[in-house]
């Protein structure tokens, strides 16, 4: 697994040297990539926003191009596989004291967890672009968005869900010698997951499309859960519930 600890010393050892300041040079520059027979359409299906949302459209019409858009994808998913085990890394692919040796190695090290999959140098190549335009930092945003475009490209339509799924763990407290509860985050069951995809399925909802399940987290709901599918939003977070609540006693006042 690619460890922040592995880059860390990296970032250390750096951080006396002149701080390197990002370019402004856009995606639109990227090296040629390994050529192959041209796809029917290059074009992005959808459009995205932002600086991640750019390189991540560039990316996919030269894997396009190149006719490894499903290589490219599984490259990426490897790379998002990364972020989730190292919270560390966006740190420190965003370090400014970051050396051009610095980054080649980083480089390598990604590369190292693709697995060998990415076909034609796809990956590797845009990975080297980011890391001479001093854009590392956005590669987290990139693979969100990539699997956005791909989603669209195989006709799949995203369903997020989202829990607070939280359990509540007890444990001493040396300091006060007392117990401390903890509070562990928990994604929701798989058969959970799996019923609400085929209930949504079967609605209007779907569209008829394939869904895509996002399962994300947050707390802040306090229970329930919030499923968003297309531009539609089902709402029956418990922290809605109270919100609506305080504003129906508040305009009772």
């Amino acid at each position: 697994m690619l460890s922040s600890r592995a880059i860390l010393p990296l970032s250390r050892t750096t951080a006396s040297r002149a701080t390197i300041g990002p370019r402004s040079v856009v995606p639109f520059g990227i090296r040629t990539y390994a050529q192959a027979a041209p796809a029917v359409d290059s074009k992005p299906p959808v459009a995205l926003f932002g600086l991640d949302g750019t390189y991540a459209s560039a990316l996919y019409t030269a894997a396009a191009k190149s006719s490894t858009l499903d290589s490219t994808a599984k490259s990426l998913a490897a790379l998002s596989d990364v972020f989730k085990k190292d919270p560390k890394l966006p740190v420190i692919l965003t370090a400014p004291s970051l050396t051009p040796g610095d980054k080649s190695q980083i480089v390598q090290e990604l590369q190292r967890h693709m697995g060998g999959v990415d076909k034609g140098d796809t990956v590797k190549n845009f990975l080297n672009t980011l890391a001479e335009n001093n854009r590392l930092g956005i590669l987290e945003g990139v693979c969100e968005k990539f699997s956005m475009l791909m989603g669209a490209y195989r006709g799949e339509m995203e369903l997020t869900i989202t829990s607070a799924a939280v359990r509540t763990l007890s444990c001493p407290d040396p300091s006060r010698s007392e117990e401390t509860s903890l509070t562990s985050l928990k994604k929701l069951d798989s058969k959970v997951l799996q019923r609400l995809e085929t209930a949504i399925a079967k609605s209007e909802y779907s569209q008829g499309k394939k869904l895509k399940v996002v399962p994300k987290i947050n707390p802040d709901i306090l229970g329930g859960l919030i499923v968003e599918i297309g531009d539609r939003t089902i709402d029956r977070a418990v922290s809605s519930k109270i919100s609506r609540m305080n504003k129906a006693l508040t305009d009772a006042l």
